[in-house]
């Protein structure tokens, strides 16, 4: 699977992106990590290393303590992609736009003309 399809589908669970939004605000132990989930330690675990497999978080022993941190790289590559995209869609939807504004005018012509022939 090649880097971004793995990013995504990490990110396509909820629990994970709760996981990588909390350590967007730096580094957290996988304790702190597990605390708002209602889940068991060993699903926690299995996010972490989902998370780790795609290159998303990065994890460590400090002591007696297993700290993580976000890999802001792959998040980079996945927002230059999404970037990419909205370009495309935002061009589409100007074109759109443009099309029906000159839709309306016509049927507004259209409209003066049938009232003045009245």
């Amino acid at each position: 699977m090649d880097a971004l399809s793995q990013t995504f589908s990490a990110l396509a669970d909820p629990t994970r992106r709760g996981i990588v939004a909390r350590l967007a605000m730096g580094e957290a132990t996988v304790s702190e990590l597990a605390k708002p989930f209602a889940i068991s330690g060993p699903a926690i675990s299995r996010h972490l290393r989902v998370l780790e497999a795609a290159q998303l978080i990065e994890r460590r022993v400090d002591a007696r303590w297993r700290v993580c941190s976000l890999r802001r790289d792959r998040l980079a590559e996945a927002q230059k992609w999404i970037g990419e995209v909205r370009q495309f869609w935002e061009s589409g939807f100007d074109r759109l736009e443009a099309l029906l504004r000159a839709q309306d005018e016509r049927r507004d012509d259209n409209e003066r003309n049938a009232d003045d022939k009245e």
